[in-house]
């Protein structure tokens, strides 16, 4: 089948998205667009805060849960803020008089182009609070085109958004093939979310002009495209979602040796267009898998190993590279295999793995253990001698 590699620059006319591919990737056109499903439109300055869902301080982000009063009081929306990592070209300085010059025209000018802009400039307002010594300490508030606010909106909301960026207490369950048929498997088919804007990207009906790279072969193909975490700018970064054009694989469970073609070629053509477009090596890459996914419908994360993006922990990620060679020893390993994955209190499928099992009280040993208190001590400590410690490490 024809592969189509679509750059950053598109050119829409007349419907049509004219695709530019380089190198050994023949230029063609791509097919004339469907008209765009109807988007539910609000103005976000009229947002209006019901509660703080979570502030990640590490992660310098916050989720919001609100409405648009405009639009509906009853229809909630999650507003996400997250803080961008520094770009590395925009501490960029030039020593020559004529890139000093620039650099200056682009802050007066107010220029939109952000990889021309470097915080060094006429327009870094600084604030010095102390110097001692060799030590300086100041808050700098830099050119306005380089202090954005990644921003993304969830609306309308459903329950289950409203769980996955609220802060709670979180609970591995280790599913084994007879507890995926049994729970698992009828939770997801019944209150999955709509995969509709899935579709409407492997139909061309929306973000199009998003899309980095296209095989449209229907059993090996794949869309590539910027996740909805990434800024589409900041190299450093970088996050791009490789989505199956095949649509009967919901998630890792589905998966068999009979997948290996896909699952090679997103591998393999991810990788050759990541380095061509960004500059970035296939052994610089991190691709994975989550399970459980966010949304059944396969797809896999593509990130910068340096980048310490969202959902790269073990109990939750699944190297691409790892999952091939489990299907290539077992053809149908996931099949068998019994997979962690992680529940947050208030999730509808924790409720029905704790009626199978116990999950969230505490074993009756552990609390009797850290209630017992030494009579004989005055400052009444709790009894942790090295029995008891080995005790509870060994249960």
């Amino acid at each position: 089948m024809p592969e189509t590699f679509i750059t950053s620059k598109m050119k829409t006319k007349a419907g049509v998205v004219e695709a530019d591919k380089e190198a050994d990737l023949e230029k063609k056109e791509v097919a004339t667009l469907t008209k765009p499903t109807s988007v539910v439109k609000y103005n976000l300055t009229n947002f209006r805060l019901q509660r703080i869902l979570n502030n990640n301080t590490r992660n310098k982000s916050i989720a919001l849960l609100g409405c648009f009063p405009e639009q509906s009081d009853a229809d909630k929306a999650v507003v996400i803020f997250e803080k961008q990592a520094f770009r590395e070209s925009e501490v960029a300085t030039e020593s020559d008089q004529s890139g000093k010059q620039l650099l200056e025209k682009n802050c007066e000018n107010n220029v939109k182009d952000t990889s021309l802009m470097s915080y060094f400039c006429s327009d870094l307002k600084v604030q010095t609070e102390f110097i001692n010594d060799i030590y300086g300490s100041y808050q700098c508030v830099p050119p306005v085109e380089l202090s954005g606010v990644k921003t993304t909106v969830i609306y309308p909301a459903s329950q289950k958004h409203i769980e996955k960026y609220t802060v709670c207490q979180k609970y591995i369950i280790s599913e084994s093939p007879e507890l995926y048929e049994e729970i698992t498997l009828p939770y997801i088919s019944t209150s999955q979310h709509s995969l509709e804007w899935v579709y409407n990207i492997l139909d061309h009906k929306q973000e199009v002009e998003r899309i980095v790279y296209e095989d449209p072969d229907p059993e090996t193909g794949f869309i590539l495209l910027p996740d909805l975490k990434w800024d589409g700018r900041t190299l450093e970064t970088l996050y791009l979602l490789a989505i199956s054009h095949k649509r009967d694989i919901k998630s890792m469970r589905d998966l068999n040796a009979q997948h290996l073609p896909l699952l090679r070629n997103i591998r393999l053509r991810a990788a050759e267009v990541i380095e061509k477009r960004y500059g970035l090596l296939s052994a610089q890459l991190r691709m994975y898998l989550h399970y459980q996914p966010s949304f059944y419908h396969l797809h896999v994360h593509i990130n910068p190993i340096r980048h310490d993006a969202p959902g790269i922990w073990c109990e939750k990620s699944h190297m691409l590279d790892t999952v091939m060679n489990n299907l290539e020893l077992i053809e149908n390993y996931y099949q068998k295999a019994t997979l962690p994955f992680v529940l947050h209190e208030g999730n509808e499928l924790l409720e029905k793995y704790e009626l199978k099992m116990l999950i969230r009280r505490a074993p009756k040993h552990l609390s009797e253990k850290y209630n017992e208190k030494d009579e004989t001590s005055s400052s009444k400590k709790l009894k942790l001698d090295d029995v008891t410690i080995s005790e509870v490490v060994s249960k």
